[in-house]
């Protein structure tokens, strides 16, 4: 990616110029995404983490309306 300088531009409103460009192209999202690479989880522990999560959020619940939390 690269940016022109203007006629009579000054250097910090080229270099705002560049970074909009940079961050409208998703070049710094595709980066930041691939920085650090996982592996993807399989089914079977998708599936327990989605049950966790519906056992504690019906627990939260129950606690709320017990006044508790």
């Amino acid at each position: 990616m690269f940016v022109r300088k203007k006629e009579g531009e000054t250097t910090s409103g080229l270099l705002y110029r560049f970074s909009k460009r940079v961050q409208q192209s998703g070049i710094l999202k595709e980066a930041k995404k691939r920085r650090f690479h996982s592996r993807p989880v399989n089914h079977m522990k998708r599936r327990l983490s989605a049950i966790h999560r519906d056992v504690q959020k019906k627990e939260r619940e129950h606690l709320k309306k017990m006044g508790l939390v």
